[in-house]
C-alpha cells in the first residue's frame, strides 16, 4: 500500500479540553517519509514534535508528549483519526499546547482529512508487523497484542460497578474507522469531575464535548451515537495511542478496561521491538514485566539541558541534571581549567567567580520552571537574589553540585532556594527570584 498525505491545506478552530485555550490547527501536505509532525507556531523557534512513545510525560485522562520545553496535551484523538484513516505524512501547525476537543470524538478530524482529500504518494507505506505475542497488565486493565495481518482491535470496556460493560471487535480500515469508530465521544464518570478540576484539567470541558455517566444515567447534549459508544471510544483511543510507535501497526490487540497508561506501556514494548527490527530483525529478548506507569524524566543529559535552556557557550553552567522531582532539582557543573573565565579570575590562582555559581543556581531553577505546564510559551527572567553566601573557593577539577528547590510560583513571580557544594561541603547559597513573562513580550 502506498503512503498517503493530503492534496490541500485545511484548518480547524475550537477550544482545548484541559487548558480551555482557543486553538487554530492546520493540516498541511507533507512529502514521503515525513511522518506526522506537530509544529508549535506559538512558541519561539516554532519547535516541531514527531510523536513517539518515548516523549510521553503525562497520561492522566489524556496522552501528553514533550520535546524540550514544547508540550502537546491530548494528542490521541488527532493521532487516532490520522492512523484510522490511513494518513502517513502531514505537517500539523498548532498555536496552542493542545488540539481542539471539538465534540469529544475524532469525527471532526476525519471530516477535516476528507476535506483535504487524501492522495497516494510515490512510496510504499512501512508497517511494523508483530511476530510474537506480548502483553501488559496494570491493575484491572490488560492489553495483549497478537500477530495479525492487519489491525484488529477487540475491546471490553467496563466501570467499577459493572453497569456499563460493553464489548466490540473490529478490523480497522479507513471505511470502518470513519463509520464505526470516529464519532464515538469521550466520556467520564460524574464523581471524577471534581477531582479532575482540582488537578487543573477539563477547563474547557462541557456536555458539548463529553458524555457523563452518573449512576445508571447518561448525561449528554445529544443521545448516544451508538448503543456501545463507550467501548468504541476506547478503541478510538487505542488507535491513537499506538501510533506513538511511529509507524502503522499490524497486530490484533485484545484489551480489557484499557486506558492511556496501559496503552502507552504496550506501545513502549512495541517500540523497542520495532527499533530492533529496523536494525536487522534480530531476535529480541522477552521484555521484563512492564512498569506500572509511564513516568516523567528524572534525569537530563547535556542535550536535554540545551533543549530546556536558551543559554549557549560560554554561558551554559549546567552539564547534567542528575535528579528531578516535583519541586527539587539536582544538577552538576564540571569545572575545568578550560573555562574561559579562569584567564582573568585570577591568573596564577584560578577561582570560579561567585556570580557564576549564582548563575548555575539560576539556570537549574530555570529548568525547574520550564518543566511546569503553565510555563509553555513563557520565559523566566532572573530578577534578584537574596541571602547570598560564598563559603569556599571553587577551583579547576571540582565538580559543582547544584541543588535548587522551588518555594513559590504565584502569578508572574517564582522563587527558589539554591545551594552549590563540592565534595559534600557547601560553597555558596542564595535565594532567587524570577519574573515569568510571555515570549511575545521578549520580541
Amino acid at each position: 500500500m502506498k503512503q498517503r498525505t493530503l492534496l490541500r491545506e485545511v484548518s480547524i478552530k475550537g477550544n482545548a479540553l484541559h487548558t480551555g485555550d482557543a486553538v487554530h490547527m492546520i493540516f498541511k501536505p507533507a512529502p514521503v517519509n515525513h511522518g506526522i509532525v506537530f509544529k508549535r507556531v506559538d512558541l519561539h523557534g516554532h519547535p516541531e514534535l514527531k510523536p513517539r512513545v518515548d516523549q510521553v510525560t503525562d497520561l492522566v485522562r489524556a496522552t501528553t508528549i514533550q520535546v524540550g520545553h514544547a508540550k502537546l496535551h491530548t494528542v490521541e484523538h488527532v493521532l487516532s483519526a490520522l492512523h484510522g484513516y490511513g494518513i502517513d505524512n502531514l505537517l500539523i501547525e498548532i498555536d496552542a499546547s493542545e488540539p481542539p476537543i471539538m465534540d469529544g470524538s475524532a469525527r471532526p478530524f476525519v471530516q477535516l482529512i476528507q476535506q483535504g482529500e487524501p492522495v497516494e504518494q510515490d512510496a510504499e507505506r512501512e508497517y511494523f508487523t508483530l511476530t510474537e505475542t506480548i502483553s501488559v497488565a496494570r491493575g484491572n486493565s490488560s492489553v495483549i497484542a497478537l500477530p495479525y495481518d492487519g489491525l484488529k482491535i477487540t475491546c471490553t470496556s467496563a466501570d467499577d460497578r459493572g453497569i456499563h460493560t460493553q464489548h466490540l471487535s473490529l478490523t480497522i480500515d479507513p471505511e470502518v474507522y470513519a463509520a464505526q469508530v470516529a464519532a464515538a465521544r469521550t466520556f467520564t464518570i460524574y464523581e471524577d469531575i471534581e477531582e479532575l478540576i482540582k488537578m487543573g484539567k477539563i477547563k474547557g470541558g462541557s456536555l458539548d464535548c463529553a458524555v457523563v455517566i452518573k449512576g445508571d444515567k447518561i448525561i449528554s447534549k445529544e443521545p448516544l451515537r451508538f448503543a456501545d459508544e463507550f467501548v468504541r471510544h476506547k478503541i478510538l483511543d487505542i488507535i491513537g495511542d499506538i501510533l506513538l510507535l511511529g509507524v502503522p501497526l499490524k497486530a490484533h490487540i485484545v484489551a480489557t478496561r484499557p486506558g492511556h497508561a496501559v496503552n502507552a506501556e504496550l506501545t513502549k514494548i512495541l517500540f523497542e521491538k520495532y527499533q530492533a527490527w529496523q536494525k536487522g530483525g534480530k531476535k529480541v529478548a522477552k521484555p521484563a514485566a512492564p512498569k506500572a506507569e509511564v513516568t516523567v524524566e528524572t534525569t537530563l543529559d547535556v542535550r536535554r539541558v540545551l533543549d530546556m535552556l536558551p543559554h549557549r557557550y560560554p554561558f551554559v553552567m549546567i552539564d547534567r541534571v542528575v535528579e528531578l522531582k516535583d519541586s527539587e532539582l539536582t544538577a552538576i557543573k564540571n569545572v575545568t581549567i578550560n573555562e574561559p573565565f579562569f584567564q582573568g579570575h585570577y591568573p596564577g590562582n584560578p577561582v570560579m567567580p561567585g556570580v557564576l555559581q549564582i548563575e548555575a543556581m539560576a539556570q537549574a531553577a530555570g529548568i525547574m520552571l520550564l518543566r511546569q505546564t503553565n510555563m509553555e510559551g513563557k520565559t523566566a527572567l532572573f530578577m534578584s537574589c537574596d541571602k547570598v553566601k560564598w563559603r569556599k573557593p571553587v577551583r579547576p577539577g571540582d565538580q559543582l553540585l547544584v541543588k535548587v528547590k522551588m518555594t513559590k510560583i504565584r502569578g508572574t513571580i517564582a522563587c527558589a532556594e539554591g545551594e552549590c557544594s563540592v565534595n559534600g561541603q557547601a560553597v555558596s547559597s542564595a535565594d532567587l527570584m524570577f519574573a515569568v513573562v510571555d515570549n511575545s513580550a521578549m520580541d
